[in-house]
């Protein structure tokens, strides 16, 4: 029947009823990952560092059965029993400096992957722009997607030009000799192990902040913890225009967003981030700010919307020029 029905409605629009064979071969992957626009005069660029697509687990979310959670996936139009995470950077030139905010998975995770994610250098250099050029690193947070490219394949910085700069109360739980002593087996334990491979080597050129201080021309520190002790947002404001950029304020915006009462397995305080969530997205929407999202889909940037009990997100549209 599904055939049928194809045939018929190829025939109602006078297509073919068969598809051709092309001459060449398909090329078997996209272009390179990176978009920009304007914040007042402040150029953000989104360079992706590409998507991690595995089996839906049990737990993703650890207060709602996995039934209810395929039911949102199929309602956004996306294959059950199957997530799909990307992760998207950015980059700010100021006028002054160039940022990069958050670094992406890494070499070894682009190793393992084949390509698919990682790719932050990749899509720096499609974008034009050198890692030698980059004046600060600012980091949200000490989970290993935003962390890990801060060194290259052999361990040495992959921004060698730039200082690094971490929010204090991050550093200061992830870094606390007594905190690593007590992290539970698996997962924690793994995060504070690659975190010291991480920051080991680049110690002299860290540098703490503190929130609500701009931590860049135009670049605003907010506290948003719950996902982590020291998570943190940003707000870029150029000109009488903002973007506030949430690092992981929610995960996946089909679950998280329509449903912020949801905690994401990977929130460390679960109640805490549910309430920071609806807080910040209070804020935006009533404010109609522009948010970006490292885990939204490429290009990552939006409005947030209440709509009932939860929110939407409305992906902004995209322009040719800035």
């Amino acid at each position: 029947m599904a055939a049928t029905a194809g045939v018929g409605a190829a025939a109602a629009f006078g297509l073919p009823a068969a598809p051709t064979r092309a001459a060449a071969p398909a090329a078997g992957k996209q272009a390179p990952g990176f978009y920009r626009y304007k914040v007042g005069d402040i150029e953000v660029t989104v360079v992706t560092d590409g998507a991690r697509v595995f089996p839906l687990p049990d737990d993703m979310v650890s207060n709602v059965k996995k039934e209810e959670v395929n039911k949102a996936l199929e309602a956004a139009y996306m294959p059950k029993d199957q997530m799909t995470i990307v992760f998207n950077p950015v980059v700010i030139n100021t006028g002054s400096k160039l940022v990069l905010i958050d670094t992406g998975n890494g070499p070894d995770a682009f190793k393992q992957s084949n390509g698919a994610v990682g790719a932050v250098p990749t899509n720096l250099a499609a974008a034009g722009i050198d890692p030698k050029q980059i004046d600060m690193v600012i980091i949200s947070h000490f989970h290993g997607d935003h962390v890990n490219g801060l060194l290259t394949a052999d361990g040495q910085p992959a921004y060698p030009n730039a200082e690094v700069t971490v929010p204090a109360a991050e550093w200061k739980f992830w870094m606390d000799d007594g905190e690593m002593s007590r992290a539970p087996k698996g997962r924690m334990e793994g995060l504070f192990k690659n975190n010291r491979r991480v920051f080991d080597p680049i110690k002299s050129k860290v540098t703490q902040y503190e929130w609500k201080k701009e931590v860049a021309p135009g670049v605003t520190a907010i506290e948003s913890v719950g996902h982590t002790p020291g998570h943190t947002s940003y707000v870029i404001s150029s000109g009488g225009k903002s973007v506030f950029v949430q690092s992981d304020v929610t995960n996946h915006p089909a679950l998280f967003v329509r449903h912020p009462d949801w905690h994401l397995t990977f929130d460390q305080d679960a109640k805490k981030a549910e309430e920071t969530r609806r807080k910040v997205y209070d804020m935006v929407s009533a404010e109609k700010m522009p948010v970006h999202g490292f885990h939204y889909p490429f290009p990552s940037v939006g409005h947030v919307e209440k709509d009932g009990s939860g929110y939407r997100y409305v992906p902004a549209n995209w322009s040719p020029v800035l």
